[in-house]
């Protein structure tokens, strides 16, 4: 018996499935995007506490270089960092710089290596 008006239904088995097809390389870039940017915001904090350090270090020492640079390669893991000092006066400015190579995969082709700086400017103290 066929109702009037009832229209016939197409076979919709595997609609999901192709859905999800479509849909799960975007959902990776996006997640794999999203590592990523955990990742540099992470590693831009320790060149922060690098930076700090370094400039607590030269701050209070005769050579303010060599403190800083000692100190803010002491306090973090990541490695190349160059760290730039500069006494003027009363302060004392440290630098630290770290390239950050964005390694996650098809995300790296897109966004390339990202520099990271952070710069700390402290009162000198008498050594």
């Amino acid at each position: 018996m066929v109702r009037v008006g009832a229209r016939a239904r197409p076979d919709d088995r595997g609609q999901a499935a192709v859905e999800l097809a479509l849909a799960l390389p975007l959902v990776v870039m996006l997640l794999a995007g999203l590592v990523q940017l955990v990742v540099v915001a992470r590693d831009q904090l320790a060149v922060e506490v690098a930076a700090r350090d370094g400039a607590r270090a030269a701050a209070v020492a005769a050579a303010p270089a060599a403190a800083a640079d000692r100190a803010a390669h002491t306090a973090i893991a990541l490695r190349p960092i160059s760290v730039a000092t500069s006494v003027g006066g009363d302060t004392v400015t440290v630098t630290v710089t770290y390239v950050n190579p964005t390694d996650a995969p098809l995300i790296g082709r897109v966004v390339g290596d990202v520099e990271l700086r952070a710069s700390v400017t402290m009162a000198r103290e008498p050594p």
